[in-house]
């Protein structure tokens, strides 16, 4: 590995040399600093992956240009590209197992087999370590041009995407985990649900071993179909969107909308409609997003394997929460027509499945009318001596009854506000993922 003269950016790397993250719930306000530096000052914990903020941060205090994402992967496009280890070059690693995750430091030696990197988030602080050699995803030189100010953005939905695959990680087949086999956060169920396979023992097999090699596009059209919009995260205020959307990759959709409306103070009823996405828009975002964050956590603990997954899910928590505050500013998008008024009667008679037979008065009419034929002539034949005016008093009771428990709870509903659900009670398919 040739050895230059020390570049500006490592006097910077090495001066931080064993600085640390803060224990508990402190926050290492160096630390702190290089979210800042590496243009992201509103992130405000250090739970936060901050690899690819260290090597930013020492090149931008250095004058030069960045990648300006906590990404460690952005930083392969940062710079010229080298094919020989060059002291002070920028390396990218593969993280765990699965290639698409990274690490990103400072190249300060070489062996045979291993590279050894100056670099932050390294055992949780700034220290060198060494890396194999087959792990590597490229060097880059930082470019001497200073960084531009107007860079392309990703969109929100991606943005939370990367973070959403940053927190689940690659291919995972945890017998406490009642996902079962899962992979960039993909549980086997949802990807049998997405091909359209029925899960069965002979299926299984085929569908794991595809699991297995699910590629990065074909999880982003998953989550975009089952997730991203069932969820509505898409009409969101961008802050809310980023919060909600990886609530519901972990709590399920249904799960996720009721944590929103909690956060938002509206009535939880799981259906996300105008009075929860009229109420995301009024909020204070960090406000929602600090109550969405402790219902998270509240939910978290309530679970009975808390004891294994706890602190990686409190981990994830704060860093949702310190990401989707990097989208206070961004506007909310446009809500369609659809989404600002109730249904019209028109509206519901076209698309209002019919309801349960339990609640027709008619059926439980019909009921009682063919039993009162029908008992008086069977029932001495097995035992039983009933009369017609017997069948039709206990049914006219049992009608009343269940008139009046209706009534009372209309009348308690009505009290309490409660807008109706503009759906009615169906049966569907519910994924839920913890």
């Amino acid at each position: 590995m040739t050895s230059p003269m020390q570049p500006p950016w490592l006097d910077h790397a090495w001066a931080d040399l064993g600085v640390r993250e803060g224990t508990g719930s402190a926050n290492d306000p160096r630390v702190l600093a290089y979210y800042r530096d590496a243009g992201h000052a509103e992130i405000t914990s250090d739970s936060v992956a901050w690899c690819a903020a260290f090597v930013g941060a020492c090149l931008a205090r250095s004058g030069l240009r960045s990648g300006g994402s906590l990404l460690a992967r952005s930083y392969l496009t940062v710079g010229e590209a080298i094919t020989e280890p060059r002291y002070g070059a920028i390396a990218v690693f593969a993280r765990g197992v699965d290639p698409n995750f990274g690490h990103v430091g400072f190249l300060v030696g070489a062996t045979d087999t291993a590279l050894y990197i100056l670099g932050g988030n390294q055992s949780d602080g700034v220290t060198v370590e060494a890396f194999p050699r087959d792990r590597l995803l490229g060097l880059r030189w930082p470019s001497e041009t200073p960084a531009a100010t107007n860079q392309p953005s990703l969109s929100v939905f991606d943005r939370a995407l990367a973070h959403v695959f940053e927190m689940e990680g690659g291919f995972t087949d945890d017998p406490y985990d009642p996902g079962g086999p899962t992979n960039l956060g993909i549980t086997l169920a949802t990807y049998a649900a997405f091909k359209r396979v029925t899960l069965t023992d002979e299926t299984r097999s085929r569908l794991r071993n595809e699991l297995l090699t699910l590629s990065r596009e074909t999880a982003r059209e998953i989550y975009e179909a089952r997730y991203w919009r069932p969820s509505f995260a898409h009409l969101l205020p961008p802050a809310l969107a980023v919060m909600h959307f990886d609530a519901a990759v972990n709590h399920g959709v249904a799960g996720a909308a009721r944590m929103l409306q909690q956060a938002l103070d509206v009535d939880v009823d799981g259906e996300i409609g105008p009075i929860t996405l009229g109420a995301a828009r009024q909020i204070d975002p960090q406000s929602a997003i600090e109550r969405y964050a402790a219902i998270r956590l509240a939910r978290y603990r309530s679970l009975p394997h808390s004891w294994r997954f706890g602190r990686g899910w409190t981990r994830r928590v704060d860093a949702t929460r310190a990401l989707a505050l990097t989208f206070r500013g961004e506007p909310a998008p446009p809500l369609p027509p659809s989404a600002t008024k109730e249904p019209s009667m028109s509206d519901k008679t076209e698309t209002t499945d019919p309801k349960w037979w339990g609640n027709s008065m008619t059926i439980w009419g019909a009921m009682i009318t063919t039993l009162s034929n029908v008992l008086p002539a069977v029932g001495p034949l097995i035992g039983i001596d009933i009369t017609a005016e017997m069948i039709r008093d206990l049914g006219q009771n049992a009608t009343q009854a269940i008139q009046a428990i209706g009534g009372i709870i209309g009348i308690l509903l009505t009290i309490a506000g409660r807008m109706r659900a503009v759906q009615p009670l169906a049966r569907r398919d519910v994924t839920i993922k913890l």
